[in-house]
């Protein structure tokens, strides 16, 4: 059985602070972003870096680069053997303008196979294997991955150029045939039917395990942060299901952020997500992670996550299941109509939150059935960055509907999402009541969201102690910049609002 790794290393913008490393600007992109692959297995200890070709221009030659400038350290820690670099596609279903990212994406493959070949020997390793596909919704957009791989990759090989040249005497052969992908699961539907989804999958492809890869920051965002947990948790108690169906090994992967809007998987919470999500065998360590703590923090973390000893998964059973989707039917619509009606005061903030990686334009569609329509709102990390810099934390929406829960509904969640006193004490730290007396004086925000956000910071008090101003430095500072930031932004003081934006995500110690 190959190695799974534990932790995956991402490019997903969230660090406030700019790495020392970075040649120019603020942004990581290009060759830096292939020092920060070598570094993450280096330096950090990271075993599995993702490099990410969804919504950004990528270098498909990132193997040749890697073996080329760090020959000595990739002698001993071999590509594809005892470390990995894992594709992230675009989904051609989803992003039409970057359906031919996904084929040049994938016709990269055998590039690297020629690469490690060269400089390993022969039958060594496959450097690159695995591909993840975004917003998978469905078990024939995975079958479409591999069979596009072998048809349209692999196969060419055959073609007949002349009456006696094929393709593969003008290229040479090409390896490796076949591909592993990597369902990533990101909507509360395609969540809710996971089991489905896969079972598809593995009922049309022969596999001896798979990974399977489920969001947080997304479902967080258009749910809520309490939806995005419980979603996990169905999702993890399904894979379980399915191991026992198949009879393979399913590894999950989740995909979790600093800040706990986005997973709460930090240096200093280590511990409580691996007591949290049982089950998982992957964590994603993103930028801020990796960039706004201490290094030997940082460091011990990953060690710790790599050594540890992984939880088995818990099963829910059927009744624990019909309490987990009574808490998202009365949770979401709270959740949501407060972002509906924030959404044109975030979209405003997030044009000043800055750009660590050099992405395409890519926005996030909030996308449920209202009378009012849809909104559009900016990608999860600048979201949440936008409410955090004007001292609304938006896991603290929502909150007071859970009042409507009956006393087994709340039983079941408070048992289900153990350190959710934690994580919302948590991001409490950052709340401003000063600025909704703003907000409401300037009318950007109706009475009736702004009333719904003072009964949910009630109900939070209720349940778990008054919200205290802490004393502490950075969070006195947070507050107070989060006052000067929403002032400046009304007097269209755009310098002042940035440098705040900035300062504000250092000290909390991640962008969004």
């Amino acid at each position: 059985m190959r190695k799974i790794p534990r932790t995956m290393a991402t490019q997903h913008p969230d660090n406030a602070n700019v790495p020392s490393w970075v040649k120019s600007g603020e942004a990581i992109e290009g060759d830096d972003e292939v020092f920060e692959a070598y570094l993450s297995y280096s330096n950090y200890g990271v075993e599995e870096v993702m490099w990410d070709a969804e919504g950004k221009d990528v270098d498909t030659h990132v193997v040749r680069k890697l073996l080329t400038l760090f020959p000595e350290y990739f002698k001993d820690n071999v590509i594809g053997k005892y470390v990995f670099l894992t594709y992230r596609l675009p989904n051609p279903f989803i992003e039409g303008v970057d359906r031919k990212v996904f084929a040049e994406t994938l016709e990269s493959i055998p590039i690297n196979f020629d690469v490690g070949e060269k400089f390993y020997g022969e039958a060594v390793t496959v450097p690159v294997f695995e591909t993840i596909l975004p917003f998978t919704t469905s078990s024939e957009q995975l079958i479409s991955v591999i069979r596009y791989y072998e048809k349209a990759v692999v196969n060419k090989e055959d073609i007949s150029l002349t009456e006696n040249l094929k393709v593969r005497d003008l290229i040479g052969e090409t390896k490796p045939k076949w591909i592993e992908v990597i369902p990533l699961i990101e909507d509360k539907d395609s969540l809710l039917n996971i089991r489905q989804i896969i079972g598809g999958y593995l009922n049309s492809v022969k596999v001896n395990y798979l990974r399977v890869f489920i969001a947080r920051s997304d479902p967080a965002m258009n749910y809520g942060l309490i939806s995005a947990v419980l979603l996990a948790k169905y999702a993890l108690s399904e894979l379980k299901k399915l191991e026992e169906e198949h009879e393979i090994s399913i590894y999950p992967i989740i995909g979790v952020g600093s800040l706990p809007f986005r997973g709460h998987l930090s240096p200093y919470n280590v511990q409580n997500v691996f007591n949290e999500y049982k089950g998982v065998w992957t964590y994603t360590i993103q930028s801020a992670f990796r960039y706004d703590f201490p290094l030997e923090e940082v460091t011990s973390a990953i060690r710790f996550l790599n050594v540890s000893k992984p939880y088995e998964k818990e099963e829910l059973e059927v009744n624990e299941e019909n309490l987990l989707k009574k808490v998202l039917e009365v949770y979401i619509p709270s959740y949501q109509k407060i972002i509906e009606s924030m959404a044109q005061m975030i979209n405003e903030v997030a044009n000043y939150i800055p750009r660590r990686r050099a992405r395409k334009l890519h926005i996030g569609l909030f996308g449920y059935s209202r009378s009012t329509g849809k909104v559009t709102l900016p990608r999860a990390i600048t979201f949440v960055g936008s409410l955090y810099s004007i001292g609304l934390p938006p896991e603290l929406f929502g909150l007071s509907s859970l009042d409507k829960l009956k006393e087994e509904e709340w039983n079941f969640l408070i048992s289900k999402y153990k350190y959710l006193e934690n994580d919302l004490k948590e991001a409490s730290k950052f709340f401003n009541p000063d600025n909704l007396s703003i907000l409401k004086e300037k009318g950007v925000v109706s009475e009736d969201v702004l009333s719904s956000i003072k009964k949910d910071v009630e109900f939070f008090e209720s349940v778990f102690g008054p919200i205290k101003r802490s004393e502490r430095y950075e969070t006195v500072k947070h507050r107070l910049l989060s006052t000067l930031t929403l002032v400046a932004l009304f007097e269209n003081n755009k310098e002042e609002v940035s440098k705040n934006i900035v300062e504000m995500a250092k000290l909390r110690r991640s962008l969004g």
